[in-house]
């Protein structure tokens, strides 16, 4: 039987929730995801509240919908995950795809004073002036006036670089928002081992920094067939996610 599109994305996201676990990318039973499954972007998936994302399955993830007030008084339902992810859902109806994560290699480059991702490779390149960044960090991002703040980032970018905090990407589907915080990810930590020399760096040239930007952004196909690989992995060692 073929599945529907809310089943589909309801499997894509649970088996984002475990590879990122198997990649240590996660924090505690902390972090967020949210898919979303109507033409208007209101209806989303959503992870429950402190539930480890390495047994996260695709019938445990919540439906919610962005103008339901009630929805962020659930026990289920995580303060901050509501107020960040119910307010991008309900304000930006082109995200499809919300990640926010604390990884450390990019937690680690937010955490400095200049935290611009400079393009020393192909894969720093591809976040060339493309990395909006909040450096208002307040603490725990709890109400809707923040998740609103942080939406506001978010107008002509895909990425948000939260100082003192993490990392938050979007995109219009789950494949291309897994690569892209993979890279990303992959992308700090190699800026972060560069630094780490305590030699000076070579950065590229902002017309080559550009120009790989841009090459980026014209394989999206290569993201999304990333994702369905690994994704094929998980299925042979554990297909429990998509129960």
């Amino acid at each position: 039987m073929a599945l529907t599109p809310e089943e589909k994305i309801r499997i894509d996201l649970a088996a984002t929730f475990r590879i990122i676990a198997k990649l240590g990318m996660h924090e505690a039973v902390a972090n967020h995801f949210s898919a979303a499954i109507s033409a208007d972007g209101k209806q989303f998936l959503l992870n429950p509240k402190w539930r480890h994302f390495s047994r996260m399955r695709a019938s445990d993830l919540l439906l919610l919908h962005a103008d339901d007030d009630s929805a962020g008084q659930r026990p289920d339902v995580d303060a901050t995950a509501w107020a960040i992810h119910g307010q991008i859902h309900q304000k930006l109806p082109q995200v499809r795809v919300v990640l926010h994560l604390h990884p450390i290699y990019t937690t680690t480059i937010a955490c400095l004073d200049d935290p611009t991702i400079l393009p020393i490779d192909q894969n720093t390149a591809r976040y060339f002036n493309r990395v909006a960044v909040d450096s208002l960090y307040g603490g725990m991002a709890d109400t809707l006036a923040e998740g609103a703040r942080l939406t506001a980032l978010l107008q002509g970018h895909s990425r948000l670089l939260m100082g003192n905090h993490g990392v938050m990407v979007t995109a219009p589907d789950i494949g291309e928002a897994f690569d892209d915080i993979w890279t990303l990810e992959r992308a700090c930590q190699i800026l972060v081992n560069a630094y780490a020399t305590g030699r000076p760096l070579r950065v590229l040239a902002a017309e080559v920094a550009e120009k790989t930007a841009t090459d980026w952004e014209k394989i999206s196909d290569f993201s999304r067939r990333h994702f369905e690989e690994m994704k094929s992995l998980l299925l042979q060692e554990d297909p429990s996610f998509a129960d």
